[in-house]
């Protein structure tokens, strides 16, 4: 479809709505310069204790407010009246977009799209792959779209960046038409942030994109792992659900598929309780209680032996994919740790590449425990292959995203 969606030339904001089953975080960005001018997040949407913080970013200090907010409509008219405080209301002609970000748009959007008839249509077919994740983001595409009709409304999907995995790397070996059938393949997560982060390395080096081949670690309580050749994804590490790869805070990663079958005959677990206990009970949590990456730490530290095995655990699991993924690149220009525990966590990131020396990784004891916001290198002058701390900005890539296709429409 042609999407004719386009923004006033006078308007250069965007705002860059995240909704969750009961919660919507939300940034309002100035694309004349990236600037932030609001930051908030709204949660326990539907209880009587919904919050909202909102942060306006020009003036500092932030200003909380307590009650009961029964919807996502709620919250976001709540939203808005924040925004229209400062100045910065939903009805200011300086709104260019509405940027959402939507988990899974499965094979047919591999990039920004203008929300329409159709397009909601397709997002809501995809739920059963994504059911704790597309309804929510559903709702709050429904709820921006009753609040602002004329103003575009942009998709920006998780899954996007990963649509150019080769076949070979996003099939699983099962039956093909079974697959088909149900949608069954490899489709990765965090793309948004894998995007982001594979090209502020190449900035690093001084490169293009294009002459880059990176393994991108976005650590965080959910974590994957992905492999960029040259700008464009070939591999990563979450496959038809976020439950698959690195192991994470809640979830298990990868799994004998026959432990599903055997916890149902042998232990007569559902499998919904199947469901949440690899989802939620499982990672980081499953083995020592704990999946705050410096509360295993502080425990390490003291000694606690779990924490010391969950540890070495995910460790393990980690390493794993860096060798899997140098292999499938051949050539590895770098890697770079993301997101909360791969920003933040030194101990993680030495861990990860001790013992990788014959790759060609090493990292600088002293420039791995400098703490930074900023992009920055930590391995030392003499290592062949970069490692990388890139602090991730899935808001300002989403509004970068959406900016761009309503200001420079194309065919979709």
């Amino acid at each position: 479809m042609t999407t004719n969606a386009t923004r006033p030339t006078d308007a250069t904001r965007v705002l860059v709505l995240n909704s969750g089953s009961s919660s919507v975080k939300y940034q309002l960005l100035d694309m004349h310069d990236g600037a932030r001018l609001a930051v908030g997040l709204v949660e326990r949407i539907g209880e009587e204790t919904s919050r909202l913080v909102h942060t306006p970013l020009r003036d500092g200090g932030s200003r909380e407010r307590t009650a009961p907010m029964a919807d996502h409509e709620a919250a976001l008219k709540a939203v808005a009246d924040e925004l229209a405080a400062d100045g910065l209301g939903l009805d200011s002609p300086e709104l260019a977009a509405i940027g959402h970000r939507v988990v899974h748009g499965g094979l047919k959007f591999s990039a920004p799209t203008v929300i329409t008839d159709e397009v909601m249509a397709e997002i809501e077919r995809l739920v059963p792959v994504a059911p704790l994740h597309n309804p929510a983001n559903i709702t709050g595409i429904r709820t921006a779209q009753a609040l602002r009709p004329d103003l575009p409304q942009v998709a920006v999907f998780d899954t996007a960046f990963h649509t150019t995995m080769p076949e070979y790397a996003a099939r699983y070996a099962i039956d093909v038409e079974t697959a088909d059938a149900h949608r069954i393949r490899r489709y990765g997560f965090h793309g948004t942030s894998h995007a982001y982060v594979s090209r502020r390395v190449a900035g690093l080096l001084g490169k293009d994109p294009a002459e880059v081949n990176v393994i991108v670690l976005h650590l965080g309580n959910g974590a994957s792992a992905s492999a960029v050749a040259g700008g464009r994804c070939v591999d990563t590490s979450m496959g038809l659900t976020p439950l698959e790869g690195l192991v994470m805070g809640t979830r298990s990663g990868d799994i004998d598929p026959a432990v599903v079958f055997h916890l149902e005959r042998v232990a007569g677990m559902s499998t919904d309780e199947i469901d949440v206990l690899l989802n939620k009970k499982s990672g980081l949590v499953g083995l020592c209680g704990d999946n705050d990456m410096r509360e295993i730490q502080r425990r390490i530290d003291g000694g606690d032996e779990r924490a010391r095995l969950a540890f070495d655990v995910y460790i393990h699991r980690l390493k794993k994919y860096i060798g899997a993924y140098y292999a499938v690149l051949g050539r590895v220009d770098a890697v770079a740790f993301t997101a909360g525990v791969g920003e933040n966590a030194a101990p993680v990131r030495e861990a990860a590449i001790t013992g990788l020396e014959e790759l060609g990784l090493a990292v600088d004891a002293d420039l791995n425990a400098v703490r930074s916001g900023e992009p920055r290198l930590i391995s030392p002058e003499y290592a062949r292959v970069a490692v990388a701390v890139v602090p991730t900005d899935e808001e300002l890539e989403i509004a970068q995203q959406t900016y761009s296709l309503v200001t420079f429409p194309v065919d979709q």
